[in-house]
């Protein structure tokens, strides 16, 4: 069994040197935040002035942001992230949402337009900033320019048409760069009805007589489109710069749908939310491997951020056969819905047998010894430690090969992709990428 190449020091180090999405004006602190803030600070404070000294009508807009506020924490309590605990100012921004709410509605018939044209504006940038807040917490948009190609639905970095590329590769003509090309790969297997997926493909895999190469899996967080590992995560850029630093070879990488919908949380099970395991294993792998000339019998990788972290754990050990190396950034120690009952009931229906199967403790002690599996657990900030260390724990007492590292940052994004760029020369090693080699 192969060791884990990288200590903990040395990831510490590599860390160190990566940083995260790339410029475009940053949404998660300086310039253009805080203006925002300020200028919905101004707007609101004006449609408050609106309400003169009616001290029933402030006791009304006060009574509206308390419950507003509460009602937000409580509904945030039922979703089960596998997350750190929200800043304190989203409760506020909540509240100031509630509030310029109450003002819009108890100040409409008795102000003018113009007043009325400012309470609207509050609300809608008290809604602004609390998504602000927000993005500032889980990083999902780095940057302005990041935030415009998401919502425009704007081309991805290295997007090419799949005939483009297949033509090129054809004719021997090996970009600089890799491609991103889409990819069909149906529901014949699964019936899950899943959203556009990706690949990404290494200069290497253009050449006239191409090398086998390996591939991995690629799963983002709870609220997540099949894209988001590209444009939040940044991991084509952390591809790229392994290929160029490799002479063109890096893993193919499947940035495949687990969810079906951006709020649709399946935590990669099959169960009531549909057959998101089976949708990976029988319909994304093998129509990749048969569309990109990858070997059947080869095993793949599998990298997951927060909800996606639990799935990679998941399919490595429940299907051993067919993946040999996983990383976990930020996930948690099972599927999360909620609490364990919570979970049980919305992901299986009430079927406690059912989420024993997709429990990766269980899986394990089921299992027994494994054989040729290998993990790094990476751990962005504190939170999730203490559900790594336990499952690398059993694992490693059941012959898994695996290491916990604890890595600069927070369960965001940007540390996603800094844990990806990071743990990348090890898991391209441990997949016997051709001319893959870590540093000492």
């Amino acid at each position: 069994m192969w060791a884990v190449a990288l200590s903990a020091e040395a990831l510490l180090a590599r860390a160190a040197q990566v940083t995260g999405a790339g410029g475009g004006g940053s949404l998660m602190h300086g310039l253009v935040p805080v203006a925002i803030e300020a200028v919905t600070v101004a707007a609101l404070a004006y449609a408050i002035a609106g309400l003169g000294r009616a001290w029933i009508r402030l006791t009304l807009v006060v009574a509206a942001g308390v419950l507003t506020a509460t009602g937000s924490h409580w509904f945030y309590g039922t979703l089960g992230l596998a997350s750190e605990p929200p800043p304190w100012q989203m409760w506020l921004w909540a509240a100031l949402v509630g509030a310029a709410v109450a003002i819009t509605i108890g100040s409409w018939r008795r102000t003018g337009w113009w007043r009325r044209n400012a309470c609207v504006f509050a609300v809608s940038f008290c809604l602004l900033s609390a998504g602000l807040t927000i993005n500032a917490w889980l990083g999902y948009f780095p940057t302005v320019s990041s935030a415009w190609g998401q919502l425009t639905n704007g081309p991805l970095p290295d997007q090419t048409e799949l005939r483009a590329a297949h033509d090129a590769r054809s004719k021997g003509v090996v970009p600089q760069r890799g491609a991103v090309v889409p990819v069909d790969t149906g529901s014949a297997a699964s019936g899950f009805a899943h959203r556009g997926e990706w690949v990404y493909l290494p200069p290497a895999w253009f050449a006239a007589a191409p090398p086998r190469l390996p591939a991995v899996l690629m799963i983002g967080g709870e609220f997540n489109t099949p894209a988001d590992w590209i444009r939040a995560g940044d991991a084509v850029a952390a591809l790229d710069a392994f290929a160029a630093a490799h002479g063109g070879y890096a893993p193919l990488a499947v940035f495949a749908d687990a969810t079906g919908g951006f709020t649709v949380d399946t935590e990669c099970v099959n169960g009531s939310r549909g057959n998101a395991a089976d949708h990976l294993l029988a319909d994304v792998i093998p129509r990749v491997a048969d569309q990109f000339g990858l070997s059947p019998e080869a095993k793949w990788g599998v990298v997951g951020f927060s909800s996606g972290g639990t799935c990679a754990v998941d399919l490595a050990v429940m299907h051993p056969e067919r993946f040999s190396a996983f990383v976990d950034i930020g996930g948690d120690i099972a599927p999360n819905a909620g609490t364990r009952e919570q979970t049980i009931d919305r992901l299986f229906g009430g079927d406690a047998a059912a989420w024993a199967r997709f429990d990766p403790s269980t899986v394990i002690t089921r299992h027994g010894p494994y054989r040729d599996v290998a993990g790094l657990f990476a751990v962005p900030g504190p939170v999730g430690r203490a559900a790594a260390d336990s499952l690398c724990r059993l694992g490693a007492a059941n012959g898994i090969d695996c290491a916990v590292i604890g890595l600069p940052g927070k369960h965001d994004w940007p540390s996603a992709a800094a844990a990806f760029a990071t743990t990348l020369p090890w898991l391209a090693e441990r997949l016997q990428t051709p001319r893959a080699a870590v540093a000492p």
